[in-house]
């Protein structure tokens, strides 16, 4: 264990300003109260606040962050208060100690829904500031280098939470560094085996092939000189976990992976990073689509670099990072750089990001996300990905997610142009919403007044604002379509048993189902969630016994009179889960339509003939055809695909024929026997994400409607 003085002078060397008395009185505090405490490992248990704040000394970070990594297990293992580290050392730090003591307190590794609940939490507290993480990180790298002491099932638990949690944190951070040697104590871990075989493979070809790393920086060095460029060149082996991870995604043998070695190249001034890279170009063959400019277009987290592949010696790649001292200052650092110190000052790096505002874009699209499981998707969808960098129309440019779409596109710009996006264009060419956008392009995006999300976008967009906001838009219109419905059914339900829904009536049954409102009663009876019969039975138990709205079993349909039969309209062809209403026929039983019939308008003037009916609640056989219109390309394979996608989706093709063939293309009509509209809506989407189908519709005929005469 360091000392006090020792830590101060680790400060000092970057920061002769800093607080050295201050620094002094926490280190003496901490082992006060830490003092009869030990580790796993026998250590005396304030070595390791200690490690940590020598860690963050290494990011050159301000004393409180220092001091605060001293203290950070204070308020939680021993009789400090935080009103006692406020009196003793202000009350910033005092926040800060609360704030890694919080972080601590969650058990980031139950359950998948407790886990995204402590997730949610984890990023609301890094929100009031960003050093209770950089001391949480600290925390975890001291833990995993000191992590044999510990039971091997914590040693798994921990090394799962650190691959899953503060490993792509750090990275999403920019802390590059941070995160290659968490990732790589933890694989040390959770695979000993696969960590072992890499190592092994490294030195049999070490052996065959001598020091490349060497070779190469030398010959990069000596390029680079001879053009006058004034750069430091480094060089490096990979790390085990990342060779482990490209062969895992790309499926091949250590012995074909090639880009193995990273190299680094340090210059003066932005124009020598560009002047090195077209150097190292004109000596080494560049790899086709390995190119990426990070200085021109930098991440969210303020790191630039440019970034090539090139084959090198005897045609293994190797990767190029190319960038100035201040831009290597923000990728050691990322975030962390905005409270680093140089020489007693606070640094004014030009490409440190501000904290709050990172942390504020990184935060804003989750904090809407009212289910724990959307909101962890969304994080880690966020965390994970890297970037592609896309222009609007004016050049403005749009960092997205790789594999995003233009869907996700429009939400970027605004919420409210993502909500009316019909269409889009992409370097001028009108393209499907799934189209996985690509660095450099332009994206035009159409809206038109009157359009709101659908369904089938959560599909197509990956960006967690986008099916933040999609999810809401849905969730508002559901809503008010199924409160209505509600109403419908609800009225129905009493009526049945003499009695009115008022709004008097329908309090009282939602304060007895223990729900918030009337509005949350008649959304969740719309929605099927509840049946009209509790609801009646809520309120009048003694009405609702086996008289009541309970319907046999084997019936499909709620709202016919005993022994009343009934088949569905062939012009809308409704599905379980549709709004449906019944047209009475004289001796012919009952006809179900859609509520949205086009059909029903010639009955308006007849409302004897109208029942109110409901599918029954649960799942139906998949028996009801519903007619699906398909525009497809005039290519070979492409039915076979069609009729694939929907039997693999458990439907039925019952019948098919062509309505229009050109050159290039069919326009067809499928029957497809469904359980409901649910199901209608899965087959439709798989049909809608082939990318030889132009267009997918439902298709109503309404020629095929009764005429009034004939159901009388």
């Amino acid at each position: 264990m360091i000392s006090a003085d020792d830590l101060v002078a680790l400060v000092e060397n970057y920061n002769p300003k800093t607080d050295a008395d201050k620094i002094r009185a926490a280190y003496d505090y901490g082992r006060q109260m830490h003092d009869g405490q030990f580790r796993h490992s026998g250590e005396c248990y304030f070595s390791h606040p200690v490690a940590v704040a020598a860690i963050l000394t290494e990011q050159q970070l301000d004393d409180a962050t220092i001091i605060t990594a001293l203290l950070h297990d204070t308020i939680e293992d021993t009789k400090s208060t935080y009103r006692e580290i406020s009196e003793r050392f202000g009350e910033e730090i005092a926040v800060l100690v609360d704030g890694v003591t919080k972080l601590t307190n969650l058990q980031l590794s139950n359950s998948e829904t407790k886990q995204a609940e402590n997730f949610r939490k984890l990023f609301m507290a890094m929100s009031k500031d960003l050093r209770v993480i950089l001391v949480k990180l600290a925390d975890r790298l001291h833990n995993m280098r000191t992590i044999k002491a510990m039971r091997p099932e914590k040693q798994q638990q921990k090394a799962r939470e650190t691959m899953e949690i503060f490993a792509p944190l750090a990275g999403r951070m920019g802390m590059q560094w941070m995160r290659e040697e968490l990732e790589d104590m933890a694989f040390r871990v959770l695979n000993p085996e696969g960590r072992a075989s890499i190592i092994r493979r490294f030195i049999t070809l070490q052996k065959e092939t001598g020091d490349v790393v060497q070779k190469i920086t030398s010959d990069m060095r000596h390029e680079i000189e001879a053009v006058g460029i004034e750069a430091q060149v480094f060089g490096r082996a990979k790390k085990p976990y990342s060779i482990w991870r490209k062969m895992q995604e790309k499926g091949i043998g250590f012995s074909r992976l090639s880009d193995i070695y990273g190299f680094r190249v340090i210059t003066r001034n932005d124009m020598d990073c560009y002047r090195a890279l077209g150097t190292i170009h004109q000596r080494w063959r560049a790899v086709p689509g390995r190119f990426k400019d990070y200085v021109s277009q930098p991440k969210s987290n303020g790191y630039r670099s440019i970034h090539t592949t090139v084959s090198g010696r005897d045609g293994k790649r190797v990767e190029v990072q190319i960038r100035t001292q201040q831009m290597h200052d923000v990728a050691e650092t990322g975030v962390a750089a905005h409270w680093s110190y140089r020489d007693g000052e606070r640094s004014e790096n030009p490409f440190a990001v501000d904290p709050a505002k990172w942390i504020s874009s990184l935060t804003e699209q989750f904090t809407a996300e009212e289910d724990h499981d959307e909101f962890l998707e969304a994080v880690k969808l966020e965390m994970y990905s890297d970037q592609v960098f896309c222009f609007t129309p004016k050049g403005d440019v749009v960092k997205l997610p790789r594999g995003a779409t233009p869907i996700d596109f429009a939400y970027a710009i605004h919420t409210r142009i993502g909500s009316k996006c019909v269409g889009a264009k992409v370097d001028g060419i009108r393209v499907p919403l799934w189209t996985r956008l690509k660095n450099g392009q332009s994206v035009d995006v159409i809206i038109a007044e009157g359009q709101m999300p659908q369904p089938t976008w959560l599909d197509i967009a990956i960006t967690g604002k986008a099916k933040s906001a999609i999810r809401r838009s849905l969730r508002e219109l559901d809503r008010e379509r199924f409160v209505k419905l509600g109403k419908e059914l609800a009225r129905s339900a009493f009526d049945n048993v003499g009695k009115k829904a008022s709004d008097k009536v329908l309090e009282k049954a939602a304060r007895t189902l223990r729900l918030d409102d009337m509005e949350t009663l008649l959304a969740r009876l719309g929605s099927a969630e509840i049946t009209a019969h509790s609801v009646v039975q809520a309120v009048y138990p003694e009405l609702s016994g086996d008289d009541g709205d309970e319907v046999e079993p084997k019936r499909s349909v709620v709202g016919l009179a005993h022994g009343q039969s009934f088949e569905r309209a062939p012009c809308c062809q409704p599905l379980p889960g549709e709004r449906i209403v019944g047209l009475a026929r004289r001796g012919k039983g009952v006809i179900v339509h859609a509520i949205d019939c086009a059909a029903l308008a010639d009955y308006e003037e007849q409302p004897a003939m109208w029942i109110d009916l409901h599918w029954v609640d649960g799942k139906h056989p998949p028996v009801y055809s519903a007619s699906i219109e398909l525009t497809i390309g005039n290519d070979a394979g492409v039915l076979g695909r069609i009729c694939t996608l929907i039997g693999e989706r458990k439907a039925n093709i019952s019948d098919l024929h062509f309505l229009d063939r050109k050159p290039d293309f069919f326009l067809l009509s499928l029957d497809v026997e469904l359980r409901d509209a649910q199901h209608l809506h899965s087959v439709m989407s798989a049909l809608e994400a082939e990318s030889d189908v132009a267009m997918v519709q439902r298709r109503r005929d309404p020629s095929l409607a009764e005429t009034p005469a004939a159901a009388e």
